[in-house]
């Protein structure tokens, strides 16, 4: 998929933000969420990709799963390209952690 398929641009998207109060400073990631394709080989997310949990995944070990789970890791990398140029803007992870107790 492509970036041109988005509803909203990047610029649209940090004034929603922060026309509500949000305080977005320098270095903040502001991602664009999923970019999909109508295809089922394009789906952006795992939600898509697993029907919304009704189309359990097969991963390469064999397990079957619909979502995320304590201690996953998640993954993102991106790049820029145009004509002659490609530029990498790094990787960002974060591990699901378990919920914490309510207090009883």
């Amino acid at each position: 998929t492509n970036f041109k398929e988005m509803y909203w641009s990047m610029n649209q998207q940090l004034a929603h933000h922060t026309v509500t109060g949000c305080n977005l400073r320098p270095g903040d990631l502001l991602a664009s969420g999923t970019l999909s394709g109508a295809e089922k080989n394009s789906y952006g997310s795992l939600l898509e990709l697993a029907w919304g949990g009704k189309e359990p995944l097969e991963l390469p070990n064999g397990e079957r799963r619909s979502f995320l789970e304590d201690g996953d890791t998640v993954i993102l990398t991106g790049y820029a390209q145009g004509d002659g140029y490609r530029i990498g803007l790094g990787e960002v992870r974060g591990t699901i952690l378990p919920a914490e107790a309510l207090p009883e």
